[in-house]
């Protein structure tokens, strides 16, 4: 790679990025790559790659001067291209309705947010900004509750420190999918340098009445909704919890939910409770890395808390650990809290909506998450589907079989630690998960009873699921091309049986099509996507998919074992761990790795 093949990009984005400060970044890199020094013209090569790709919900990536880097430059041209599309799809919509627009407690999120803002007042589009930072699932209800033409949320989740982002919510209040996430694209593609986009001043801005700050009463209608989610009233409403945003801003709504929900023996960890970008007690803030958890449970165990709660800094996820006899906590998997969330929607909350003995409830699930509470939903009559991998399709798909069926949506759930109840926020929500949650555990603890006693109650009556996943690194171009001639094969030549137990189906989401072991075939309603999913006699599967972000081919088990009366779990856990892991070697010497 020449000198002037990484200089030239840095220098041309230098010239026309409007931010002292990253300017500033970017002039002494270049300069020291001029003066040689080591690692530095790497560097540059990796902030100018290409620019971020405008995907999943929006676009991500860690902070810095560069167009592979997000930065006050890439929000400008991204608004530009977001406002260009929403006047050819919406038109006067767009302006009279406006965009909203939330940001989270990460560095530069109120800067972002502001300068999307101003970009989209230029285009006569008006923005609904909130006051302070906010939890994503209340920005998706803005959009639904204000009746908005698209929304803005300046987040990175629970990604590490250094990144930040930008997620797009259309107007029925779910996050974007196709044609709108290429549309958008296409528009950002097309927007000129970022010192080039129009921009109308923040102050004058508001005096124009293009940038208005969410209404006061918006939360209390979002608090009012959530409150309106719960299946009982009864229960020990005493429950001691632990609860901990891990620095992200969840503490005051969430603890707020908690109390209106009866819950007043609340304690939240206080080194995390405030909003700090740094995330000086977390290396990763994602309740599901270890150590994260640490603190929280350091005061359980002092507190002598029933359960402890923790909400990933954005809001729209929830972990739940429980105590167990001996004191210590188990945390439970994205898998068992949605397991339990679901069943108990469905089994306590059947007057919930008033449509009677007939009526026609619906939950969702991605494809990766557990298939236990499709077999719940089957035993209670109830429609199920699964849905490709990310909430988007959960909410969106809801909606179409919301409008075609008259169905009334009751639960989705990834087992990314992701869940939505009811139709109040079309995406997750990490605030109404943990009132629910919490008020299933107050009703079992009534009983005498824990969250692991409901989850061995469920598992003895509909069988023991298990979950594991084998991912393979193949990098470079022949690695790429071998993952691709890997799932080609598997589509080609579906296996007859996997370690000898016969596979009863299988779906090919690339084809969207379902074919039985007889040969009968049926459409898929999922948008295409290179997924294939083994359906296995006795309720067990197999998933493979290569990886959207790394060079990864990646395999998804889940195995289903009967609990015999009066059976020790941990022998039908032994049984289920042995066999999960003959699927995997087995499945991956049938694909040729591994």
């Amino acid at each position: 790679m020449s000198h002037d093949f990484v200089l030239e990009p840095a220098e041309r984005w230098l010239a026309h990025d409007p931010d002292p400060e990253t300017q500033s970044e970017l002039r002494q890199l270049i300069e020291a790559a001029r003066a040689g020094e080591e690692g530095v013209r790497a560097e540059l090569a990796e902030r100018f790659a290409g620019p971020l790709e405008f995907g999943t919900a929006g676009i991500r990536g860690v902070l810095g001067a560069g167009e592979s880097r997000m930065n006050r430059a890439v929000i400008l041209r991204t608004t530009a291209g977001l406002a260009r599309y929403l006047l050819g799809a919406l038109g006067d919509k767009a302006r009279s309705a406006g965009v909203v627009v939330g940001y989270d407690g990460r560095r530069m999120s109120r800067e972002f947010a502001e300068d999307a803002a101003c970009a989209l007042a230029a285009a006569g589009i008006p923005s609904h900004l909130a006051p302070a930072p906010c939890p994503t699932p209340v920005a998706a209800f803005a959009v639904a509750h204000l009746g908005a033409a698209a929304g803005v949320m300046v987040t990175a989740s629970h990604n590490p420190p250094e990144y930040n982002g930008y997620k797009v919510y259309w107007d029925n209040a779910a996050q974007i999918i196709p044609p709108h996430d290429t549309g958008i694209a296409t528009a950002i593609d097309a927007s000129p340098s970022a010192d080039q986009v129009p921009r109308v001043p923040f102050d004058e801005a508001r005096q124009r009445g293009l940038v208005r700050d969410f209404p006061e009463e918006l939360e209390q209608s979002y608090l009012r909704a959530i409150r309106g989610l719960g299946v009982r009233g009864d229960g020990d409403r005493g429950l001691r919890i632990v609860y901990t945003p891990l620095h992200g801003v969840g503490n005051r709504l969430t603890r707020t939910a908690l109390a209106q929900a009866g819950f007043t023996r609340v304690t939240s960890v206080p080194e995390q409770a405030e909003p700090d970008g740094a995330f000086p007690t977390v290396a990763f803030p994602n309740p599901e890395e270890k150590g994260a958890m640490d603190l929280a449970f350091a005061l359980a165990k002092k507190e002598g808390a029933d359960l402890v709660l923790a909400n990933d800094p954005d809001v729209d996820r929830l972990a739940v650990a429980v105590r167990r006899p001996d004191g210590e906590y188990a945390q439970l998997t994205g898998n068992q809290v949605g397991v339990l969330l679901g069943h108990y929607l469905l089994t306590e909350g059947r007057a919930q909506g008033g449509g009677g003995a007939h009526e026609r409830r619906l939950v969702l699930a991605s494809c990766v998450s557990t298939p236990m509470l499709g077999a719940i939903a089957a035993a209670l009559g109830v429609h199920y589907e699964e849905t490709l991998t990310g909430f988007k399709w959960i909410a969106n798909r809801a909606m179409d079989i919301e409008r075609s069926t008259g169905a009334r949506f009751v639960f989705g759930f990834e087992e990314a630690l992701g869940y939505t109840i009811g139709p109040v926020v079309r995406d997750k929500d990490g605030i109404s998960a943990a009132a629910v949650l919490a008020e299933l555990a107050a009703v079992r603890k009534a009983e005498g009873k824990t969250l692991l006693d409901e989850l061995e109650a469920l598992t003895r009556r509909y069988g023991l699921y298990m979950s594991g996943q084998r991912s393979y690194t193949l990098r470079g171009v022949d690695g790429v091309e071998r993952i691709a001639a890997i799932m080609a094969a598997l589509r080609k030549s579906p296996p007859a049986e996997v370690g000898g137990v016969p596979v009863a189906a299988w779906r090919d989401f690339e084809a969207r099509t379902r074919t039985s072991s007889d040969g009968k075939t049926e459409s898929l309603v999922l948008p295409p996507s290179n997924v294939l999913v083994y359906e296995l006699d006795g309720g067990s599967r197999i998933i493979a998919r290569p990886s959207g972000t790394e060079p990864k081919i990646k395999f998804y088990f889940d195995v289903r074992e009967e609990v015999a009366p009066d059976e020790p779990l941990g022998d039908v856990e032994a049984r289920a761990a042995a066999r999960l892991d003959a699927l995997a070697r087995a499945f991956s010497g049938l694909a040729g790795i591994g």
